[in-house]
């Protein structure tokens, strides 16, 4: 906990306990993760947790560039720690979201065409493999 705890302060946040579990939850569930599922993994080890509080941590979060947040589905926003540029595909089957290293060809640059870039999302939707292998079964 006291690392996490480390990481707010380095970064002019302060260490609230929510803050604390909800960053460290984040940072060790890999699964693109939704308000809903943080609220529900978090909601008994922390009694005063609300999910007014886990959306304004994980705002405060993004701001400070500690995690990041996908707006790859229609109805929800998911939250993200690879710190590492990456894209995700979206399987349009099971809804199970997968990190992809793909090489973007604009990663490296800071503009395109004098647009500064701040951002690069790149989302592929499909099957994936585990329901084309359900399908052919």
């Amino acid at each position: 906990m006291e690392h996490y705890k480390k990481i707010l302060l380095d970064n002019g946040i302060k260490p609230t306990y929510q803050r604390i579990k909800i960053l460290e939850y984040v940072r060790q569930n890999k699964s693109h993760l939704t308000v809903d599922k943080i609220y529900e993994a978090l909601y008994k080890k922390v009694p005063t947790l609300s999910k007014t509080t886990v959306y304004n941590a994980l705002n405060l979060l993004r701001k400070y560039n500690l995690i990041n947040v996908l707006s790859i589905t229609e109805s929800e926003l998911r939250y993200d720690y690879n710190p590492k540029p990456h894209h995700h595909f979206l399987c349009k089957k099971c809804g199970q979201i997968y990190d992809l290293e793909i090489k973007c060809p604009y990663q490296e640059r800071s503009e395109v065409k004098d647009h500064k870039i701040e951002e690069i999302h790149g989302y592929f939707k499909g099957i994936c493999k585990n329901c084309l292998k359900k399908a052919e079964n």
